[in-house]
């Protein structure tokens, strides 16, 4: 088995109004309870926007700390699900469900070596 990121591309800006945002969540809690009886689940969670990120550079042997976000753009990173299934096409199967639901893209990304 290995372990893939899934990174929910989202635009910056608020969220969906409750009629669109409620069918959503609706529907993650759905894919999330099947990956939970698969033994596929790992982790998830959303994040706050890049606005409350804060950055940590080295400059020499002094550390500084700034606020984010590390990059300015027009879309973040609004949510990580760490998925464990047999190989890439698996993984790919599942985002397409989350892009389904979400209508927003998804970055699959393989952890490096073996769980």
């Amino acid at each position: 088995m290995k372990l893939y990121a899934l990174n929910m591309i989202q635009p910056v800006g608020p969220p969906p109004p409750p009629e669109v945002l409620d069918k959503v969540m609706a529907d993650l809690a759905d894919i999330r309870q099947d990956l939970e009886m698969q033994e596929s689940w790992v982790f998830g969670r959303g994040f706050h926007g890049p606005e409350a990120s804060t950055m940590v550079r080295c400059r020499g042997d002094e550390l500084v700390a700034t606020d984010g976000p590390w990059t300015e753009g027009k879309e973040h990173i609004g949510g990580i699900t760490i998925i464990q299934v047999e190989d890439l096409d698996a993984a790919l199967k599942v985002a397409a469900r989350f892009c389904k639901a979400t209508g927003l893209p998804m970055e699959v990304r393989p952890f490096q070596g073996e769980v």
